[in-house]
């Protein structure tokens, strides 16, 4: 009879230990995973910010069609951003996002009318790119 209780003891304790750890390790993962999607969003957030001066450079010396193609992968990288943004309800600085495009398409579009001006739009997206960045890390 005693035999019976330790080993129910022990299998008991054994149980327990294991849901124990099964637990401390979820909750470790879930804070590990919203750093990882917070680490994805913010390089996003970059490589977007860097195409889009890298196409202020090009306009800066008339390239035109590079930045085009530099406001194109700013374009592609900033909706992926915004798929994670808004799948985490970041519904305000989705808007931002949302802005930031809007002078990008602004920028290309002036861009494949040799205008200038495109330079101006990109540096407006780019601040917007920064704003975000920086409100991002806190």
């Amino acid at each position: 009879m005693t035999k019976g209780k330790l080993v129910a003891g022990i299998g008991l304790a054994l149980g327990v230990t294991l849901f124990a750890g099964w637990a401390w390790g979820a909750i470790g993962r879930s804070a590990v995973s919203r750093q990882l999607e917070a680490s994805e969003l913010r390089d996003d957030l970059l490589g977007a910010r860097a195409a889009i001066l890298d196409a202020r450079v090009a306009l800066y010396v008339t390239n035109f069609g590079e930045a085009s193609q530099h406001l194109e992968g700013a374009r592609v990288l900033l909706r992926r951003a915004d798929v994670r943004m808004t799948s985490v309800g970041r519904t305000a600085d989705s808007k931002q996002l949302a802005t930031a495009m809007a002078g990008i398409d602004d920028a290309q579009r002036m861009s494949g009318k040799l205008d200038l001006n495109a330079n101006a739009r990109a540096g407006e997206a780019a601040q917007i790119m920064a704003t975000m960045l920086a409100t991002a890390a806190r």
